[in-house]
């Protein structure tokens, strides 16, 4: 018995490794500043509030498949293979801008596989590497241009207190060179095969179909304008989380049990560290001596080690630079692995379906980060210089 309770939190701390190390710093801080009425004023609810609301309509609209309906019907009219690349990397960059970049690449990556085993095995070994690696950039780098792409850019915005056009004008130069590159890099591919994928065409067995399901469409979509309302701080946030909490708990209870709470609990580990810390002044003021003025490179290194909701959450609390660290952190979701945990997911998707091949994704995974990783420094430079 105790050996499989042993191996369960094995696998626990494998799988939410972010979390644990969150609630560990938590409670590392609990013994250097004692509990106290103090700690309610750490947590930011409004960014959990938000955040839980997305999810929850996020993965109703999942469960309905719309977002696989309609990436059925792009597909339809897909002749080449270099359109076929192009749409599965499209719409991880689009609907991550709407629907958060893991939701994007849940949906997306594993609709990919079924997409290539309907083409030869020679023709789909050849695209799977660079397909999924591409649809994990797209998803990290749209995600970026609004603030409910990802949850780094929820908690940020929210923080920071900008409007919605200071904080688009701040992203678009970003996405717009992201779009150009990943045009770019598509295009390269195809332009490798191309001839190959003459007449190629793609016929699913079985259509995803929204027949009957206009009802909880029109709620959840609903619901998701009174997200993006709230976001906007149009709307109360308790009151868009009492509606979605009613709504969802009415039309679907299954629902609540696909949101990602450790996400949730990771923020609250996370809010009590620092605010904990900022109540120590050597500490408060070693970090803020390393962050003040290199907010933009403390945030894209220390994503790198520790990922980039991390970084945003930690760094937050020793600076006011938040256009900064928005940057930062998005850029920062360019490189290692765990840079962007997002990027997990498609990995875990490689490894269960070609375990073979998790060597050669990582190492295309690897380059192709650096190159956009590369052309986005190089992009800061010269906005950071005027």
């Amino acid at each position: 018995m105790k050996k499989v309770l042993f191996n369960r939190a094995i696998t626990f701390v494998k799988t939410e490794t972010v979390l644990c190390i969150a609630l560990l710093l938590a409670a590392v801080s609990a013994f250097l500043v004692p509990p106290d009425e103090a700690y309610l004023g750490y947590i930011d609810f409004r960014t959990l509030a938000v955040l839980f609301c997305l999810m929850g309509v996020m993965a109703g609209l999942q469960g309905l498949g719309v977002f696989r309906f309609i990436a059925e019907r792009l597909l339809l009219k897909v002749r080449t293979e270099g359109q076929l690349v192009l749409i599965l990397v499209g719409l991880c960059f689009f609907f991550s801008m709407l629907i958060t970049n893991d939701v994007a690449l849940i949906t997306f990556v594993p609709f990919t596989f079924t997409v290539l085993k309907l083409m030869e095995p020679e023709r789909a070994d050849r695209w799977m590497i660079p397909v999924v690696v591409l649809q994990t950039i797209a998803a990290n780098l749209g995600s970026m241009l609004t603030p409910v792409g990802n949850p780094q850019n929820l908690y940020l915005y929210g923080r920071s207190g900008i409007s919605i056009a200071d904080f688009l004008a701040l992203t678009l130069p970003y996405t717009v060179l992201a779009l150009v590159l990943l045009a770019a890099w598509c295009a390269v591919l195809g332009g490798r095969r191309k001839g190959a994928g003459d007449g190629l065409s793609v016929a699913f067995e079985s259509r995803t179909s929204l027949a009957g399901q206009g009802g909880r469409l029109s709620v959840y979509l609903v619901l998701f304008a009174l997200c993006l309302l709230t976001v906007a701080r149009l709307i109360p946030y308790a009151a868009t989380l009492a509606v979605v909490l009613a709504v969802v708990f009415l039309l679907d209870k299954k629902v609540l049990l696909r949101i990602d709470y450790s996400l949730l609990f990771t923020f609250v580990g996370f809010f009590v560290f620092i605010g904990n810390m900022g109540r120590l002044p050597v500490f408060y003021d070693f970090l803020q001596s390393v962050v003040a003025g290199n907010e933009t490179v403390t945030a894209i290194v220390a994503s790198q080690v520790i990922s980039n909701v991390p970084a945003a959450l930690l760094l937050s609390g020793f600076t006011e630079n938040y256009a900064g660290l928005i940057v930062g952190t998005n850029l920062g979701g360019l490189g290692t692995l765990i840079a962007s945990m997002a990027s997990l997911i498609s990995y875990k998707y490689v490894a269960r379906e070609r375990p073979e091949r998790k060597g050669a994704y990582l190492g295309y995974f690897t380059v192709a980060n650096l190159c956009f990783l590369a052309a986005m420094a190089v992009l800061y430079l010269i906005i950071w210089e005027r």
